[in-house]
Order: C-alpha cells, then sequence, then structure tokens
C-alpha cells in the first residue's frame, strides 16, 4: 500500500515499500506538480514488479512494458560493456518518471529525491544538493538534470570500495548506472584487508547472484587508496568523454577524486 503526506516544510513525502520519495516544485503550477507526483507514483512499484524478473538480469534485446523499466534499460545500455542489469538505474529512473509527470504543470524548478539519488527540473536558477564530497550547484544552463550517489556502505551492494561515488549526468537514471559502475570500478582485488561475500548471500534474490560484494574494509594505505581511486576515476573519465556522465566525484578515506565537466566553447 502505497503512502502519501505533506511534510511540515510543504514537501510531498512519497513512499511505497522500498522507494521512499521527497518531492518539492517551485511555480504557479507547484499544486498541480505535486498532485501529478502522487498520480504517477500510485501503481508504479507494482508495475515493476510485474518485470522484476528480467530486470535483474542483464539486456536481452526485448522491450519492456513499463515506461520506467524502459528508462531503466536505456540508462544501462551504453554501459553493457561491463556486468550491469537494469536494477542498477532502479532509483534514478523511478525519480525520472515521477519527475517527467510534474513538469506538465507550469514550474520553474522541481525536484524528486529517491533516497539520495534525484532528478530535478530548472528552468532558471540553481539546484542545489549537498553530498560525500561537498555541496553540488547546477545552473539552468547546465546540462546535468539527474544526481545519484553510490558506494559500498549504500542502500546496495557494491564490487567495490568506494566510500561514495556521486555522479551528474543527463537524468538521474543515468546517474545512477554510472555511480554504481564507478563505484565498482573503485577497488583493490585480493587485497587481504577487504572481506566479500556472494551477493546473494545477503540478498538472495539480488541480481548480482554469485558475485563478491563488499561486505567490509579494512585498513588500507595511502597507497592502496590512491591506487583504487585511480581505477575508479580511468572509468568515470572513460564515461565522461563518451557523453554518459556530466562530472563526478570519489571518495574512499580521506580521499577524493573529482572528474571536472568538459568545458565547452559557451564556458570560456
Amino acid at each position: 500500500m502505497s503512502f502519501a503526506a505533506t511534510l511540515p516544510d510543504g514537501r510531498l513525502h512519497l513512499q511505497h515499500g522500498p522507494i521512499d520519495l521527497i518531492v518539492d516544485a517551485e511555480g504557479a503550477g507547484r499544486a498541480a506538480a505535486l498532485r501529478a507526483a502522487s498520480a504517477r507514483f500510485d501503481g508504479l512499484l507494482e508495475e515493476l514488479v510485474a518485470e522484476l524478473p528480467r530486470l535483474r538480469c542483464p539486456l536481452d534485446g526485448g522491450d519492456f512494458a513499463s515506461p520506467t523499466a524502459r528508462r531503466m534499460a536505456r540508462a544501462v545500455a551504453p554501459f553493457g560493456a561491463v556486468f550491469v542489469t537494469p536494477m542498477a538505474a532502479v532509483a534514478g529512473a523511478v525519480a525520472d518518471e515521477v519527475l517527467a509527470a510534474m513538469v506538465a504543470a507550469t514550474v520553474t524548478k522541481a525536484y524528486v529525491n529517491n533516497g539520495g539519488d534525484i532528478a530535478f527540473y530548472l528552468a532558471d536558477g540553481v539546484f542545489g544538493a549537498a553530498s560525500p564530497a561537498g555541496p553540488i550547484e547546477v545552473t539552468a544552463k547546465d546540462r546535468a538534470r539527474g544526481l545519484a550517489t553510490s558506494g559500498w556502505r549504500g542502500r546496495s551492494h557494491s564490487l567495490g570500495i568506494a566510500d561514495a561515488v556521486t555522479v551528474l549526468a543527463a537524468d538521474a537514471a543515468r546517474a545512477d548506472a554510472a555511480a554504481t559502475l564507478i563505484a565498482n570500478a573503485v577497488d583493490l582485488p585480493g587485497h587481504p584487508a577487504i572481506a566479500r561475500v556472494p551477493a546473494r548471500a545477503l540478498s538472495p534474490d539480488s541480481d548480482l547472484g554469485a558475485r563478491g560484494v563488499t561486505a567490509d574494509v579494512g585498513a588500507l594505505s595511502d597507497t592502496d587508496r590512491q591506487t583504487a581511486l585511480a581505477r575508479g576515476a580511468a572509468r568515470a573519465e572513460t564515461f565522461r568523454k563518451r557523453g554518459l556522465i556530466e562530472a563526478a566525484t570519489l571518495t574512499l578515506g580521506p580521499l577524493t577524486h573529482i572528474i571536472e565537466p568538459e568545458k565547452t566553447l559557451t564556458d570560456a
């Protein structure tokens, strides 16, 4: 059963099963936008559950019935050179889907925050958000409209050891998928300080199956951390050069690596 409530500060809280959204908008159509968010949220989880077995597998070339599932598939498709399933983009895709319903109203700014994976609309001004590496600001002229964070301490299992990888991308689904894959690459395979267990031992229905996910990270030297971050940064830079992400921050212990947005002629 889904839950909807207005928070004391006026934001909308939508929750159903594992999906927990905080939603808000600005502009003349704010009330209409919040109603649209609530209406689109109703039944969204059931749509995904109906296609869950295929969503937990790598893309097979077939289409999906749910528009949210199709967003998930589109988000992960460019990353098919490594193991990835549409579930890598589920939180971001849900945020994108609800936001799409909201922006049919007259709003100047809107966002859907799904546990830290955020889809936002910005006609003018600045959208600000917090990240483990510090505050993030996106202006209306920037290309990014989605933000996501992944890491081994997060809600989902990780193959890597990043404390946090935060990504800005064209939409939240793409940011979600990229953050997951970059966080997976921040790693030290075989290092004795890293404990791993099969994903299915923690979550029997995990899309990662028998792959070893990070359960604990012990003491690492700065050299270890730099090596792991460099591996993740190399993947993030490849994604940026391919136009799949706009920017990223990678954090492991006290160290942070930043992938800056690509400069364009209009930025000069």
